[in-house]
């Protein structure tokens, strides 16, 4: 399917409806699960201090060692097994960025099993490699650690780095080294239609979104664009 073809829909099953900001409140939590459920969107993706939620019909996706990635494995493994066992089905884990754009793949490889195996297969494991931060040849050995240490998607970013979210350049090289293997998340600065159908046409497969509702506005019910 081209991204002309993409309907509203289509794309509100591709969102992880995001509220990760420190100052996030319960109130504003059972707001966004209300949102979700009203724009039809995959997911909701919270912070772990704030489970367990009730979210009938929704993915329930949290984080882990974010939004720095400088936290122990182990810590990130724990923080996982945590929120899984509160009812999270997918985690997005942050690796050590540092680790990744030094070249020690092998840091980022134990970092990515340490959680992968926390968490067993009881949920999906994104990778969130904070691509903005890390020139291409970090990006490819990201990814490649990611797949070997058994993740289901990497993800562009946290949205909270001051190098920036997501960008077409990114995702297409990332699509590129998982050959489709992998879920290709794009996330962090996405915030218009136009935004989310080039991520989509560069090869992301998830978009995580706190500006839902304004992107999905700009889509056709149809197809394509509403303005396009």
């Amino acid at each position: 399917m081209t991204v002309s073809e993409l309907t509203r829909a289509d794309v509100a099953a591709m969102i992880d409806h995001t509220l990760l900001a420190p100052e996030a409140t319960p109130a504003q939590v059972d707001a966004l699960i209300a949102e979700a459920r009203a724009l039809g969107v995959y997911s909701i993706c919270i912070s772990p201090s704030m489970l367990p939620v009730r979210a009938p019909g929704l993915v329930i996706a949290t984080v882990s060692g974010f939004p720095s990635g400088k936290h122990h494995s182990l810590v990130k493994g724990a923080e996982a097994r945590l929120a899984v066992q509160q009812g999270a089905h997918e985690v997005d884990m942050v690796i050590d960025v540092g680790a990744a754009a030094a070249g020690d793949f092998n840091a980022v490889l134990t970092d990515v099993i340490t959680v992968r195996e926390a968490i067993d297969d009881q949920a999906v494991l994104k990778v969130i490699i904070e691509s903005a931060a890390l020139d291409d040849d970090a990006i490819v050995g990201a990814c490649k650690a990611a797949e070997q240490g058994g993740a289901n998607f990497v993800k562009t970013s946290t949205g909270f780095h001051p190098a920036g979210g997501a960008s077409v350049h990114a995702v297409e090289l990332m699509a590129r080294t998982v050959g489709g293997r992998l879920g290709v998340k794009a996330s962090g600065g996405i915030r218009t239609a136009a935004d989310a159908a080039a991520m989509i046409a560069a090869g992301a497969t998830r978009l995580g979104l706190s500006k839902s509702a304004a992107v999905l506005d700009g889509f056709s019910e149809s197809a394509g664009l509403a303005n396009s």
